[in-house]
This record gives structure tokens, C-alpha cells and sequence, in this order.
């Protein structure tokens, strides 16, 4: 197989190439503000050019790229008071859809939540913070796609995507995943309970304790 007919194209280059961006900005491989060249990550990936782009469009609408006229893409800077301000805005989508959750989980859906939940407290049992940090972002879905909300649940998706490195690097820090795991499964106890002021709470709850650690962060912003 020839080195072109490797590279990988259309949707599935376009998606790769998400995914791949989406993971290094998470992880810190690529740091905010910094360019992004079109020819290099298409190397680096194994995509065409048009699949980056294609990609860089996606990710600019998600908010993790910043689309700049006349010098390209570079990953777009949330500071710490921007990822404040986002989560209080997710404190009121959330506490919505964990309310309506609540009202309308199905037995099913109730025994999935509890089995993140017991797979979230094994992950902080074995010190597993990356693992720790998927399930998060797993129960989190799972609560708005509960939820039946569409609205919330699209300007909450687009929010989210902004926070992606700020929620990875919380995730990694001593003691965090282990504070913030009762406050999940006080969520989760809340929606399977069918009590949705409980629910709200919860979820109110769980994202003051985020504004804090947010408020903690030492990182300096470039």
C-alpha cells in the first residue's frame, strides 16, 4: 500500500482528525493559543489537508479552535473567570436535565447510572484519574440524554466543549476525583430516587465545588 492510498479522507479523515485534536488540546499537547498548521497535523494524523480543516471547522463551533482571519487556527484560550462563568451557566442546564432525569428515568436507565457510579468509585479506588475523568464525561451524557431537553442539551454540549482541558487537568489533580465522587453519586441517587429537587441540588452542589477548584487553578494563562 502506497503512503497516499494510507492517508485517510473524507468523513472518517474529518472525524479522526476531531478526535485526535480533541485529545491533544485535552491533555495539554497542544497548548492554548498556539498555531496550528494545517500541513503538519495532517501529517502527524495520516488525513489530508481537507479532512483538518474540514475538522478545525468542527472544532472551532465546539469552541476549542479559534478561526483567525488571515493567520489560520490556533487553540482557542479559555481563561479560569471564562470557565467560571461557563460553569455556572452549565449549573442551571444541568440542574434541569437531572431534574427532568429524575422524573423520567426509566428502570433501565436507573440501573445504568448506578453502574457508572460503582465503576466511578473502582476507578478512584485503583487511582485511576483519566479513567475516572471518561466516566464523569459518561454520566454527565447520560443525565442530559435522561433528560429529554433538547434545547439544554445542545447549548450545554457547545459549552462543554470549551471546558474540555479544564475538566481533564481537574481530573488530575491529588484528591480531586475522589472529593468530587459523592457528589456524583449523590446525583445519581437523586435521579433514581425520582426526587427531582434532590437532583437539582446535587448537581448544584457538585458544580460549586468545580467553580472552587476552577478558582484554586494556579495555571498560568497565556
Amino acid at each position: 500500500m502506497s503512503i497516499e492510498s494510507a492517508v485517510l479522507s473524507g468523513e472518517h479523515g474529518k472525524q479522526v482528525a476531531i478526535e485526535a485534536l480533541r485529545r491533544a488540546i485535552t491533555r495539554g499537547d497542544l497548548l492554548p493559543a498556539q498555531r496550528l498548521v494545517e500541513q503538519e497535523l495532517a501529517e502527524s494524523y495520516g488525513v489530508t489537508r481537507g479532512s483538518i480543516r474540514a475538522a478545525l471547522i468542527d472544532l472551532s463551533a465546539e469552541g476549542l479552535i479559534e478561526r483567525v482571519p488571515n493567520r489560520g487556527s490556533r487553540v482557542r484560550v479559555v481563561t479560569i473567570e471564562e470557565a467560571v462563568e461557563i460553569t455556572e451557566v452549565r449549573m442551571l442546564l444541568e440542574g434541569l436535565l437531572a431534574a427532568k432525569a429524575a422524573e423520567a428515568a426509566t428502570d433501565e436507565e436507573r440501573d445504568q447510572l448506578r453502574d457508572i457510579g460503582a465503576r466511578m468509585q473502582a476507578a478512584v479506588e485503583a487511582g485511576e484519574p483519566t479513567r475516572y475523568a471518561q466516566l464523569n464525561i459518561e454520566l454527565h451524557t447520560l443525565i442530559r440524554d435522561i433528560g429529554h431537553q433538547a434545547v439544554a442539551a445542545d447549548v450545554l454540549g457547545r459549552l462543554n466543549g470549551q471546558l474540555v482541558r479544564h475538566r481533564f487537568r481537574l481530573s488530575q489533580r491529588d484528591g480531586r476525583p475522589r472529593q468530587s465522587l459523592g457528589e456524583h453519586l449523590e446525583m445519581i441517587e437523586g435521579i433514581v430516587a425520582g426526587d427531582p429537587e434532590r437532583a437539582r441540588r446535587a448537581v448544584y452542589a457538585h458544580l460549586e465545588s468545580v467553580i472552587t477548584a476552577l478558582r484554586a487553578t494556579t495555571e498560568p494563562q497565556p
